[in-house]
């Protein structure tokens, strides 16, 4: 199935919101976003990046902007996806007789206009945690292990700091360092299995 033909199918299934959000999407594809269909929702492009996209949920159907925090929001319409959110922001509707074309119209374009200019929050990267010492002994006494360790991407050597380091007593972090050292030297991260 063809992402046209799962975005077509999204907006074919029955929802008290259906018809609402298929005025949503002809005011999406009167932009130059282009449509596509992903985290089971369709989703807005320019340029290869994410803009915006549309969704119904059980109690309301909105539009979510990918870097909303740069829209200016003349109508104060616009909320962070969750606490914490930096960059995502939604709009949220219960009814049709609250699009106002024109408006949303609007948005849509200037959150294009934006991602055109630019304007995209980038995540701040965490900080490398310090390497435990009994993580670095093993590794300096073992040139195999220490090759493995430096071929895992930086996050997975981020995890095994971070799991080995906090442990408040030496017993555990001798015991989860011993859990790790074979998923170390077979280069698979410590979550790997429920990825």
């Amino acid at each position: 199935m063809t992402a046209k033909d799962k975005v077509e199918a999204y907006y074919a299934r029955e929802s008290p919101f259906r018809e609402a959000m298929c005025m949503l999407r002809t005011l999406a594809l009167q932009t130059r976003a282009e449509e596509d269909f992903k985290w089971s929702g369709p989703v807005y492009t320019a340029g290869g990046k994410n803009v915006f996209g549309i969704m119904g949920f059980k109690h309301h159907f909105g539009l979510w902007f990918f870097n909303g925090v740069y829209l200016k929001d003349p109508l104060g319409v616009l909320e962070a996806a969750q606490k914490g959110t930096r960059a995502m922001r939604h709009w949220k509707f219960t009814s049709m007789d609250q699009i106002q074309g024109p408006q949303v119209l609007g948005y849509l374009n200037e959150a294009i206009d934006n991602q055109e200019k630019g304007l995209e929050h980038r995540p701040v990267r965490k900080k490398a945690p310090p390497m435990p010492p009994l993580l670095r002994d093993c590794l300096e006494k073992d040139p195999v292990l220490q090759a493995a360790f430096k071929s895992l991407a930086p996050y997975k050597q981020r995890e095994y700091c971070e799991h080995i380091g906090t442990a408040k007593q030496e017993k555990t972090r001798r015991s989860r360092l011993e859990k790790c050292l074979p998923l170390i030297r077979r280069g698979l991260s410590m979550n790997d299995q429920y990825r």
